[in-house]
């Protein structure tokens, strides 16, 4: 079981998932397992893998040690079904930020320009299923800040066009790793982080002062009209978040009470007994 600090912040989280109570309909809330924490495996499996290895070693004719090939490269273009190579992603980027989504737009941080979200295979039309040489396309979403919506635009990669535009409002896809560290900046900034960085000096002996010095998840939070402080009632509308983070090869630190409306840029804590 996780070590995990509560010395300022109040509520023991158990393991490696966070109870959510109280006011608020979460979202996809998923805490980081040890693989993407940073963090070396026990001991005991190495041990017995190199005792293993070290028997059939002592075996007559025992096999050379493998030789790990690298990777093929993929390409400048997939075929197909085969899910998009990073030159077909950062392709479809581009054309999907006409001139007027650049300068219209607003990012995360304020900046012009849609916050990127995600770009993923496009389903081909109903028409193309059998189509061998059927186009590849691209659904490439963004959030608008600016006008609190989702874009999502479909990109042919054959012709380079934009064949389908959708704008949402209300709508709240999982969160970028920008925008986790952006609601993590702004939560270190505000008053309100003050146990989160007195939590992790006690953890680290540092000051806490980047969104870089920590491991971020979180989630959605979406407000219950009156159910919450006045200030997150817009929560839906805006894009607002519930941070886990953790201490880097360290500890969970519980900020579980506090949103983060990245729309507004302001932080309130929630009332969750």
């Amino acid at each position: 079981m996780r070590k995990i600090v509560h010395r300022h912040l109040g509520k023991v989280v158990a393991g490696a998932a966070i109870a959510v109570a109280g006011t608020a309909v979460m979202v996809g809330i998923t805490l980081p397992g040890t693989a993407g924490a940073d963090e070396t495996g026990g001991s005991n499996g190495g041990q017995s893998a190199q005792q293993a290895a070290q028997e059939q070693g002592q075996g007559a004719g025992a096999a050379p040690p493998g030789v790990v090939e690298g990777a093929p490269s993929e390409g400048d273009k997939g075929t197909g079904n085969d899910p998009l190579t990073d030159d077909e992603m950062d392709r479809a980027a581009k054309l999907a930020v006409n001139p007027q989504l650049r300068s219209a737009g607003e990012d995360v941080e304020g900046d012009r320009g849609p916050q990127r979200l995600g770009v993923d295979l496009a389903e081909p039309e109903a028409d193309e299923l059998d189509d061998a040489n059927a186009p590849r396309r691209a659904e490439v979403s963004f959030y608008d800040y600016k006008a609190d919506a989702l874009v999502t635009k479909t990109v042919n990669l054959d012709t380079g066009k934009v064949e389908q535009t959708s704008t949402e409002h209300g709508v709240q896809p999982p969160l970028s790793r920008a925008e986790y560290a952006e609601a993590a900046r702004i939560l270190i900034a505000d008053p309100l982080g003050a146990g989160m960085k007195a939590d992790y000096k006690d953890a680290t002996g540092k000051e806490l002062g980047s969104p870089d010095q920590l491991l971020l998840n979180g989630a959605v939070y979406r407000a219950v009209p009156g159910a919450q402080p006045a200030v997150l009632d817009q929560c839906g509308e805006h894009r607002c978040v519930r941070l886990f983070p953790k201490v880097k090869n360290g500890p969970w630190i519980d900020a579980r009470s506090f949103v983060i409306d990245l729309s507004a840029r302001k932080v309130a804590k929630l009332d969750i007994g």
